[in-house]
């Protein structure tokens, strides 16, 4: 039995129309996810997959149906209310990760909390505290270029998860990171979602299989597999 659903899509196509055709990035998808549940997303480059991702997190607009993610219509709000819903409800991860650079890792950290008009002095100590929890106690006063790249990707994924955030969502979060720093980066994942954190993650890493609940293959911008992460068929909605 599939525990509180946090995400619902309902019918969701996205088109874009160019000078000679009409490209369906994402045709008629159904699917939702639990709280607490770790979604791998997999398919080629073009199958849909940063697209869907980009919609969840309000960065795109559907051309059809309806997606709710943490109880919000997110068809239904402007930009400014898609922006406030990133910064209270759903973190956003790329493979680059967009730090700051001239900020230190607990000002990068803090930057959302700011932006929602926290106090500096609580938005700090509640950086260092999600630094902690992603294993970077001691770092929140350095550079990023003074952290390595998997260092960096914890940083951005604190940034995403501060405040409290339930939905973490993450694009090709591991491509530019080694084999080990790939298994760290999901393990560390795996034990948010623990905690109640909802994530999905598109991905081409073959090694989410090993750390996730759940994989969807999506192609040519449908959903051709919904099953386990190893390997039973999930009864679909």
């Amino acid at each position: 039995m599939r525990s509180q659903e946090i995400i619902g899509v309902d019918g969701l196509r996205v088109e874009f129309v160019t000078s000679v055709e009409t490209v369906h990035a994402v045709d008629g998808l159904d699917v939702s996810f639990g709280e607490g549940e770790f979604v791998g997303l997999l398919g080629a480059s073009g199958s849909g997959k940063t697209t869907f991702v980009n919609v969840l997190a309000g960065l795109e607009s559907a051309t059809a149906g309806v997606v709710t993610v943490a109880g919000h219509d997110m068809g239904a709000l402007g930009s400014a209310e898609r922006a406030r819903l990133r910064r209270e409800d759903i973190g956003v991860v790329f493979q680059d990760n967009n730090l700051i650079q001239e900020f230190t890792a607990r000002e990068n950290v803090a930057l959302p909390l700011i932006m929602g008009g926290a106090k500096r002095r609580d938005a700090h100590a509640e950086a260092d505290d999600m630094l902690g929890v992603l294993g970077l106690e001691g770092l929140g006063g350095r550079a990023p270029r003074q952290l390595s790249g998997g260092q960096q990707q914890r940083v951005g994924i604190a940034r995403a998860l501060v405040g409290g955030r339930r939905v973490l969502l993450a694009d090709e979060p591991t491509g530019a990171l080694d084999t080990e720093n790939s298994r760290a980066i999901f393990g560390l994942v795996a034990e948010l979602c623990r905690e109640g954190v909802t994530v999905v993650v598109a991905t081409h890493d073959s090694l989410i299989e090993e750390f996730a609940d759940r994989i969807l293959v999506l192609r040519d911008g449908r959903l051709v597999e919904d099953r386990p992460a190893h390997g039973a068929p999930v009864s679909r909605r």
